[in-house]
């Protein structure tokens, strides 16, 4: 399993620091983000799910804690927008570059505007998908904010 990734190299060229992570990935989980938090034995709050959102029509990407639900209006709201609606799977593909199940903020293929839950941001760390399935990266909740330029919102209902 490679450690170096598009996600990994773009936050070492941005400058910031953060520990790459490996475990079991378990490709039926019902569950990604728990499967991968009980795996690291990280509390769920910590390990955050990246999910492609569609919002009025555009792509986003939704940060959240693997434990939560993410809300579509509060979604909405957070990108200015009306409606929000989960990103089919083979269009998420597309448009990351990565995987399911790999997904990550980082290093994406196409750049898009990207919310980060705002409970995370007062973690002391947060451990977000490294590009690949099984490999995650742990840094600072602000580190992750202002390399994505993400928007710090409540995404969870």
């Amino acid at each position: 399993m490679a450690k170096s990734t598009r996600a990994t190299q773009a936050l070492a060229k941005a400058g910031i620091a953060f520990t790459v992570l490996s475990y079991d990935y378990e490709s039926g989980a019902a569950r990604i983000g728990l499967q991968a938090a009980q795996a690291i034995d990280e509390p769920p709050a910590r390990v955050l799910k990246t999910l492609m959102v569609v919002v009025d029509g555009k792509p986003a990407c939704a940060v959240v804690p693997s434990d939560g639900e993410l809300s579509m209006k509060r979604v909405a709201t957070a990108f200015g927008g009306k409606t929000a609606a989960m990103m089919p799977p083979a269009e998420a593909e597309k448009t990351t570059g990565y995987h399911v199940g790999g997904i990550s903020p980082f290093g994406s293929r196409k750049r898009v505007p990207v919310a980060l839950e705002a409970a995370a941001v007062a973690e002391p760390y947060v451990i977000i998908n490294g590009g690949q399935r099984g490999v995650m990266v742990r840094l600072a909740p602000a580190d992750a904010v202002r390399v994505l330029g993400a928007v710090v919102a409540a995404l969870v209902a």
